[in-house]
């Protein structure tokens, strides 16, 4: 099993569910999160006062799958979530041992 974890700009959410979704993932955790990474944010001037923002909204995604399905949800968060501009976000991997579905112990894939 592995752990994708996605931090993608909130405009792409719905396409990449959609995205994600065709090729096989049921189930993933969203949430609502800020940071930035090389481009350090951006000023803006509101009513005539500058100030920095340095910490962007972004979406977080993370979903559990299986190993085989791994190459293909990778795939489908970078077309639907490119967008050939800075700040478009990273995905990570992670192999998990176990997973444990509490209603009813499964183990393991069954689990997912």
């Amino acid at each position: 099993m592995t752990k994708i974890e996605a931090i993608i700009q909130p405009s792409r959410l719905d396409a990449v569910k959609a995205a994600l979704q065709e090729v096989g993932v049921e189930g993933m955790t969203i949430w609502e999160v800020r940071g930035h990474g090389r481009q350090k944010g951006h000023t803006e001037v509101y009513r005539g006062n500058e100030y920095s923002v340095d910490l962007l909204p972004k979406i977080k995604l993370e979903a559990v799958i299986p190993d085989q399905l791994v190459d293909n949800a990778v795939a489908a968060i970078l077309k639907s979530a490119k967008t050939g501009k800075i700040g478009d976000g990273k995905i990570f991997l992670s192999k998990l041992d176990e997973a444990i579905r509490i209603r009813n112990e499964e183990r393991g894939e069954a689990a997912l």
